[in-house]
């Protein structure tokens, strides 16, 4: 797994993490050591679009992240999620827990608050 584009994106205070290849039990550790060296970020935004493989420890890592953030009023959002990995987030509803974008621009444009889609 390798982790492209940390660091912070466009916005004061959002973090766009890049995951590459697959996000599974093999290659959850870079990922959850990216989003815990950005713990501070007020939203962060996981850009999904190079990422082929999704299975539930990577979704389970991406739900953990997001609560960690929510009390503090923070947002963990997805964009560019590709037809297999979206597929997964659909069939287990998890889709409908975090803010989905077609692409990071669109999600950087929204500036709306909270912690709901």
């Amino acid at each position: 797994m390798e982790i492209v584009g940390t660091g912070p994106a466009r916005k004061e205070g959002t973090v766009v993490l890049a995951p590459v290849g697959e996000l599974d039990y093999d290659t959850v550790a870079p990922f959850l050591a990216a989003l815990e060296a950005h713990a501070g970020a007020e939203r962060v935004v996981v850009d999904c679009s190079r990422l082929l493989f999704c299975d539930s420890t990577g979704l389970n890592a991406l739900l953990r992240a997001r609560s960690r953030v929510l009390p503090a009023g923070g947002r963990l959002d997805l964009a560019g999620l590709r037809p297999p990995v979206d597929r997964m987030f659909e069939i287990t509803g998890a889709r409908t827990v975090f803010r989905v974008y077609e692409d990071v621009g669109e999600a950087l444009a929204d500036a709306r608050p909270g912690d709901r889609p």
